[in-house]
């Protein structure tokens, strides 16, 4: 291959088989485009010879590899796209990509726990850039030659990035079988504009760091066993334009005021335990569902709501009870079993005791 190659665009095309292409050492490659082909088998060694590499997007292949985690040792790399491939296994990273702004690795089956080490080598992501009226795109010495576009994925459907920001930090980690708990360590990268766990096996709380994340626009946390409350300390995330937190085991209130006064039902479906705008299941004393009144309940309110009517059952109850006290008194005397009568006197005293202390205390 030609040393002197900035760029390698190969993207949608039909090629099949392996990356047969052996990247020599000292070459000039920036962009590495490879997606939307049949490519497979593993990523190939020689792509550690690209020192000067930027953007490597392998996506949209049938590669069958682990994590090729020596790609974090190339000291330029900013935007890695492995999505939609069969790379399997957990991640295990060292002290490696430290430049990335932009991670895809959805659409695969990497499993285990989430990479608390990779999360903290991200050093490019927990800085927010200044705003110095100019932007600046990766791979901006070759801005003037080559459209470097990106594909992202938000609400489900892809966009195209035709320029790829510096500020535009993203992570897609979306439909693997990752598990566990999400890293408390997320809320440390607070450039990040585009967060995407969703369609994994995660448990366990959203974690209230996240609330650090001022620049985030997107959160996909669908499709989960996510469990606990949504942490109110979120509603202060004002350019969260998409949220999505369906599908999970997320119960209480949902946070109320700025960016969370404008999401819809479809943010928050498939949470049983969830109440608050914009679901029918209302939180508060007042905005709560009236629930039905049962035929005794609504004869004691009648009976509490008129004391005309409760002072005659007292009447009538102290009339009953002297009635049935005589008459038990003459069957007793009058009979050769007083032993089971004297038991149900007992009883009967019982109950219409019980009855006159009720109105009693009543009124």
């Amino acid at each position: 291959m030609n040393d002197n190659l900035w760029i390698l665009d190969l993207s949608n095309n039909s090629l099949s088989g392996t990356i047969n292409i052996t990247f020599s050492i000292g070459n000039q490659l920036h962009i590495i485009k490879l997606d939307g082909n049949e490519l497979q088998g593993k990523v190939p060694p020689s792509l550690i010879n690209c020192k000067y590499l930027e953007h490597l997007d392998l996506g949209n292949n049938e590669l069958n590899d682990t994590f090729p985690k020596w790609l974090g040792e190339l000291p330029d790399l900013q935007i890695l796209k492995l999505r939609s491939n069969k790379f399997y296994g957990p991640i295990r990273t060292d002290n490696l990509f430290s430049q990335i702004r932009v991670i895809d690795l959805s659409s695969n089956g990497f499993s285990g726990e989430l990479p608390v080490t990779l999360f903290q080598n991200f050093q490019a992501m927990k800085t927010i850039a200044e705003n110095s009226g100019t932007r600046e795109y990766v791979a901006d010495n070759l801005f003037f030659i080559y459209t470097n576009s990106l594909i992202v994925t938000t609400k489900g459907l892809d966009h195209e990035l035709h320029q790829v920001l510096t500020t535009q930090i993203i992570i897609d980690l979306s439909r693997n079988r990752f598990e566990g708990h999400i890293p408390s360590i997320i809320g440390d990268l607070v450039g990040l504009r585009t967060l995407n766990l969703s369609h994994n096996l995660l448990e366990g709380h959203i974690p209230a760091s996240l609330q650090n994340l001022f620049e985030l626009e997107s959160l996909d946390l669908s499709s989960n066993k996510i469990s606990g409350q949504i942490p109110p300390q979120l509603a202060s995330l004002t350019f969260l334009a998409v949220l999505n937190l369906s599908h999970n085991h997320l119960v209480g209130c949902i946070p109320k005021g700025k960016q969370f006064d404008t999401f819809e039902n479809t943010s928050y479906q498939g949470n049983d335990g969830l109440r608050g705008l914009p679901l029918s299941k209302h939180c508060g004393g007042d905005d709560r569902v009236p629930q039905a009144i049962t035929p005794s309940e609504l004869d004691q309110e009648e009976e509490e709501d008129s004391p005309m009517i409760s002072w005659q059952a007292v009447l009538m109850g102290y009339g009953c009870g002297l009635v049935i006290g005589l008459s038990v008194i003459y069957i007793m005397l009058s009979t050769q079993y007083p032993t089971w009568f004297s038991r149900l006197v007992v009883q009967l005293e019982h109950i219409i005791t019980t009855r006159m202390k009720r109105h009693e205390k009543r009124y």
